[in-house]
């Protein structure tokens, strides 16, 4: 297993803000959590890239689903790993072994992802022509972004415009990164969810 992914922080039942590790995890649910995850893959039989998702409740999980595939907030699992997931799944899918062991596996540093959607101030997709996009750039910060100035946002498809994503080697530090590149994002043209991006980092 490559750890887990803690996605809380949701609206409308669609996830907003992800972060790895887990705050929530001690060691021994990690530990019990990850395992019973490997448990689930191997007994379907399953044999690539796949994300198995779990609702906790104090010290007890449940099993909720599993996807078959990488999920948008993979990006914080590659910063904490240092492994290249999309890489690794396509290595995978051809035939190849996997280049590392479970042993090998280590886990560093803290990472958020908060995705940017295009929508108004009661959370419904909103669209409309990005006259200014510029994503905060700097040392810890990844931009996966679909858009760029000049594009029409339209109302006919997933309203998510980008995902912002800061890396730090503790947690403190990862939020503290979060806080300042959300403050330094500027979309003009169409509404997000920047200002409640913001109130949660606060």
């Amino acid at each position: 297993t490559l750890g887990e992914r803690e996605c809380s922080i949701q609206r409308r039942h669609q996830k907003v803000v992800e972060e790895a590790p887990s705050p929530a995890l001690n060691p021994e649910l990690r530990e019990a959590m990850c395992s019973a995850a490997v448990r689930l893959a191997r007994e379907g039989g399953y044999g690539n890239a796949g994300t198995v998702e779990f609702l906790l409740d104090g010290e007890d999980f449940f099993f909720l689903e599993m996807n078959a595939r990488l999920q948008v907030e993979h990006p914080v699992t590659e910063l904490v790993t240092g492994l290249d997931l999309v890489h690794l799944q396509l290595a995978v899918a051809a035939g190849e072994p996997l280049p590392l062991s479970q042993q090998q596996v280590s886990l560093r540093g803290c990472a958020i992802e908060a995705r940017l959607y295009a929508e108004d101030e009661n959370g419904l997709p909103a669209g409309g022509r990005l006259l200014a996009f510029d994503p905060p750039e700097g040392p810890g910060v990844r931009n996966d972004a679909g858009v760029e100035a000049g594009d029409e946002i339209s109302l006919h498809y997933d309203p998510m415009l980008a995902k912002l994503i800061v890396f730090a080697p503790d947690r403190f530090s990862a939020v503290r990164r979060l806080r300042r590149g959300l403050g330094d994002y500027a979309v003009l043209g169409a509404p997000t969810n920047l200002p409640l991006l913001r109130r949660v980092a606060d």
